[in-house]
């Protein structure tokens, strides 16, 4: 936001700190030059209007991009937008027969119920009775990929193979989706399996109003029978920011009627539904509380009741690391008994495990369930987990130090160069501040501080910042914006890929105040 005159007033300040004319050690000249020619690089983008409209809105990676030369000089700023983001297209249409998303879900059943169901008059004579039998009774295998064709055509190959105790049977499917308008898009399918026969479908999407959406699915499904139809219609409106409702409406083997509320927030997801239909019928109310936390931890409950009985589901969820999520769930029913599911996202690939452990209500069971995953997930945790991603970390750190090893050398040298050439002013801008009892900064530091006792082993990385930061002084006042602190004249990054903070003791009015201020926050002293 910064106007034309407050860059021709900074700009001037700085060719007056960094003007070769003004140093006649030989050193400090040619370190001047340098320092000098870069803010006339960055005055000659800023000034220009096409120039700073491309910066401003892309950074340097903006004025970087190759394709920019047939810009012409006359566009304005929203129209450079337009370009910049056609050869953005382009780009992307280049790399479409690259990307193919894939997306898969294991899931294997486990029977349990040998440990809790036994009973031992039936074991006597068995041999070996004395071990529970624990036995996987299904599995489910699915995988799908995308294979963008153009900007708005994707085709969608898909497949999975399911078997239960001994049984099963697998499909495969085609897909092919266009998007027809910024409205809605339709998707044709075409599948075949060895426990049913081909299938035909058709699925419509469209956006109604800015709020109000629908979708639909027709399918025909080929098999030895007959044909069977289905048709399933959903319509969703936003009710409010957080709100959204459904409306459903399936017909075919399994008809029913579907109404829902979703009420999604930072803190909390809750739904609420309800289904009339054949087979089943039932109601609906879930809960889930997010906590703030790093590693996303969301706690979650549900009751459901209908014509199959009752289950009531209680669980939590928490990131374990950078792109997996652990999940547990305990359910409870009536007459379905207890069985606790588990559950891993890693990235795009889903890892199920229900565990079936009994068909009665058993409170042991139900203890087990809750108290055995905690148990070991926090010994897990504290052994292997919190290990394996300090020592991740630690290795990413080291190798993007590594990389940006040349470059910090260089900003480091262009700082220290830079300190030296601002001496002279601070000076006299410290005679000036202390002639009108102003602000003078004492000490500053800028890099890693270790303040909590948990990781008293850290070393702490900082850099004398002092002359740079009263160098920034004007008029008794010293404001920083919200950007990294790294890119200020006179400072650099001392500790690659942590977190930092600029800490600041200064005098104002004769008297001493200290302030501690995060790399990206905005800073403003004396404070009010």
């Amino acid at each position: 936001q910064a106007s034309q005159e407050e860059l021709k007033g900074a700009y001037r300040r700085l060719c007056m700190l960094y003007h070769p004319d003004k140093h006649r050690d030989p050193e400090l000249k040619s370190q001047a030059e340098r320092l000098f020619n870069l803010v006339h690089q960055a005055y000659e983008v800023l000034s220009d209007p096409q120039t700073r409209a491309i910066y401003d809105i892309y950074g340097r990676r903006g004025l970087e991009m190759e394709g920019w030369e047939v810009v012409e000089r006359k566009r304005t700023p929203a129209e450079i937008r337009e370009e910049f983001e056609r050869l953005q297209r382009e780009r992307e249409e280049r790399r479409l027969q690259q990307r193919t998303n894939p997306k898969g879900t294991i899931s294997v059943g486990i029977d349990a119920t040998d440990l809790f169901d036994r009973y031992d008059e039936e074991y006597e004579d068995v041999p070996g009775s004395s071990f529970p039998q624990i036995e996987i009774n299904k599995m489910h295998i699915s995988q799908s990929i995308e294979a963008p064709l153009t900007a708005t055509d994707t085709a969608i190959l898909s497949g999975n193979l399911s078997t239960q105790n001994g049984n099963g049977g697998g499909s495969i499917n085609f897909a092919l989706r266009r998007v027809t308008s910024a409205k809605g898009w339709g998707e044709m399918e075409f599948g075949a399996g060895d426990l049913q026969g081909p299938l035909f479908g058709l699925k419509i999407f469209r956006n109604l109003t800015p709020r109000c959406f629908i979708t639909t699915n027709c399918a025909l499904q080929f098999s030895s029978r007959g044909i069977r139809p289905g048709l399933t219609t959903v319509l969703a409106r936003n009710l409010d920011k957080n709100t959204m409702g459904y409306l459903q409406w399936r017909w075919g083997i399994q008809s029913a009627m579907n109404t829902s509320i979703v009420r999604d927030t930072k803190t909390s997801h809750f739904t609420v539904a309800l289904q009339l239909g054949i087979p089943h019928s039932f109601m609906m109310v879930s809960y889930q509380h997010k906590f703030q936390d790093e590693d996303q931890t969301r706690v979650k409950g549900s009751l459901k009741a209908g014509f199959f009985g009752t289950i009531v589901e209680y669980g939590a969820e928490r990131k374990i690391s950078r792109h997996s999520i652990l999940g547990a769930t305990v359910s409870v029913g009536v007459p379905q008994g207890v069985s606790l599911k588990i559950k891993l996202n890693r990235a795009s690939q889903t890892y199920f495990f229900p565990v079936h452990l009994t068909d009665q209500l058993l409170p042991s069971a139900v203890f087990y369930a809750t108290v055995g995953p905690l148990v070991i997930y926090f010994a897990m945790h504290r052994l292997v987990i919190k290990p394996y991603l300090r020592a991740q970390k630690e290795r990413e750190l080291e190798k993007q130090r590594e990389s940006t090893a040349s470059d910090i050398l260089q900003k480091k040298q262009e700082a220290e160069a830079a300190v030296r050439l601002m001496q002279e002013s601070v000076r006299r801008i410290i005679e000036a501040e202390e002639a009108r009892m102003g602000l003078i900064v004492v000490n500053a530091w800028y890099g890693k501080f270790v303040n909590d006792n948990s990781r008293k082993n850290e070393k702490v990385k900082v850099i004398d910042v002092t002359v740079p930061l009263q160098c920034l002084v004007k008029d008794s006042k010293l404001i920083l914006t919200e950007a990294s602190k790294a890119g200020l004249p006179g400072f650099y990054d001392p500790c690659v890929g942590e977190e930092k903070n600029l800490k600041v003791l200064y005098q104002f009015r004769g008297v001493l105040h200290q302030v501690m201020s995060a790399d990206n926050e905005a800073l403003r002293i004396p404070k009010q």
